[in-house]
């Protein structure tokens, strides 16, 4: 086959604009991936400020631009990289959405999705198909939003839970259970996470969330969850949904980590990667946010920061190791080991309550503060332990407990390291013996001034009659005379 000089051309030319396109594209990958790199060495040279604490357990290098490292039952920070930096959360901004939905709705209401719901998702961004009218149960859509991060389906839900399809209306709601969960720096404006300057959060408060989060077996469950399978059926949804979950830190994943409780990625161009994460071992459950990472290091920068956590702290039982607080602080407590002297124990720490240790420390090396203005009735005050500024858990003093036996003191078993003098009283039998005596005597006191003015009142009775019957027998007389 002949061609012409002027069709060659035409193709060499295209073949040449595909080539320059091509190489084009190549140069601007390079220039992007070097600025990535760029940006992530900045970001770990970043300051971590945990640890700059004396003697606090050095952590690891992430290059994430914030992190942190949380204790789930104490909220205990033990590792602290810019936790309060606003950021963009992209779709983990969905444990959130998800918290309210299994808190406000039962797993079987029907979810019905609007045509907002459907066509304000970019098509481009995570979603399940999902079109106008099509109704899912709300325990399939907290699977598709957890599992598939679908968009559209956050938008559904949301409108479910605030009957209506202005989105703002549901924000408020997210805003507001997010400061009651210790949110400081957040503001929500959509249930998916789809970009937006006024929609922003830190690290520190994605961990506050993420406690209540992680504290829900259901939706720490269906994190893990492998695969998720919603069937077909005529009323809902005419075509059964599959989808895989794409979270590699989960067990089985890329970078499946065998202790992990739960999870929630996210991604978008200005975000860029984010993961929060929980795991627990040997009783401990540690809660992991990096934000602004790149893929895979959010994977390997939050591994890091679990092993990290979980080979240099430990739970302590305060009950067991504080046998002899000050409680000089109250004023009410002194002399020795008199009955209220100061080491009168009137109230006891409570027995679950515990606090997060650097193995690098000792309880000698911890300071404490108390403080008795407290909400809950059943407590008497709130001691909270930390160690150079950094909080570390707080223990609750609860009323004295009433002894089974008879003595009204009791004197514990001396420890190995020195003699106790301390004496333990049992305020609530004193107390009660204090209100017998007192009612006793009320009642003699009483008894007294009655039997009091009943004698009173016979001798008045008793001169009354003697008098007349002295003028009777004068009477008498006289008329005898």
């Amino acid at each position: 086959m002949k061609y012409s000089g002027k069709y060659m051309k035409k193709r060499i030319l295209a073949f040449t604009c595909a080539i320059l396109l091509f190489c084009s594209q190549g140069i601007t990958a390079r220039a992007d991936q070097n600025t990535i790199e760029a940006r992530l060495e900045s970001q770990r040279a970043m300051t971590v400020q945990s640890n700059e604490v004396p003697n606090w357990p050095t952590g690891p290098v992430v290059s994430s631009e914030s992190a942190i490292l949380m204790e789930l039952e104490t909220g205990t920070i033990l590792y602290a990289k810019n936790i309060h930096n606003k950021e963009y959360p992209a779709s983990t901004t969905k444990i959130l959405t998800s918290l309210i939905a299994s808190e406000q709705c039962s797993l079987d209401e029907m979810v019905s999705f609007s045509h907002d719901a459907v066509f304000d998702t970019p098509r481009n961004s995570n979603h399940i198909a999902m079109d106008v009218g099509q109704k899912l149960t709300m325990e399939q859509c907290l699977n598709a939003i957890l599992i598939r991060s679908a968009n559209e389906v956050s938008y559904a839900v949301a409108e479910h839970i605030s009957h209506t399809t202005d989105w703002s209306v549901f924000a408020e709601m997210m805003n507001k259970r997010a400061a009651e969960l210790g949110a400081l720096n957040s503001h929500f404006v959509n249930p998916n996470g789809l970009p937006d300057e006024e929609h922003y959060t830190t690290a520190y408060d994605l961990a506050m969330i993420g406690r209540a989060f992680f504290s829900n077996e259901l939706l720490c469950s269906i994190t893990l969850t492998r695969r998720m399978e919603i069937p077909a059926s005529p009323d809902t949804i005419p075509v059964t949904k599959l989808e895989n979950n794409a979270m590699q830190i989960i067990p089985g994943g890329t970078y499946g980590y065998d202790y992990l409780v739960g999870c929630k990625t996210g991604f978008t161009e200005a975000a860029r990667y984010s993961l929060v994460s929980c795991a627990e071992k040997d009783g401990m459950k540690l809660i992991c946010v990096v934000m602004k990472d790149e893929s895979p290091n959010h994977y390997e920068d939050t591994i890091s920061l679990f092993n990290y956590g979980f080979s240099n702290f430990q739970k302590v039982n305060v009950s067991q190791t504080d046998t002899r607080y000050n409680m000089e602080e109250s004023d009410m407590f002194y002399g020795g080991s008199g009955i209220f002297g100061d080491s009168s124990m009137l109230l006891s720490l409570n027995e679950d309550d515990v606090i997060i240790l650097p193995r690098t420390l000792t309880f000698k090396d911890v300071d404490s503060s108390i403080s008795y203005h407290v909400e809950n009735s059943d407590y008497a005050a709130v001691i909270t332990y930390s160690y150079q500024g950094v909080d570390i858990g707080t223990v609750r003093v609860c009323f004295a407990a009433d002894n089974t036996e008879d003595e009204l003191f009791e004197t514990p078993e001396e420890t190995e390291d020195k003699k106790s003098s301390v004496v333990f009283v049992n305020i609530l039998r004193i107390l009660l013996g204090i209100a017998v005596i007192v009612a006793v005597l009320f009642v003699a006191a009483l008894i007294r001034v009655i039997l009091k003015r009943y004698s009173i009142s016979l001798r008045k009775r008793n001169q009354t009659g003697w008098k007349s019957a002295r003028q009777t027998k004068r009477k008498r007389r006289r008329r005898r005379r």
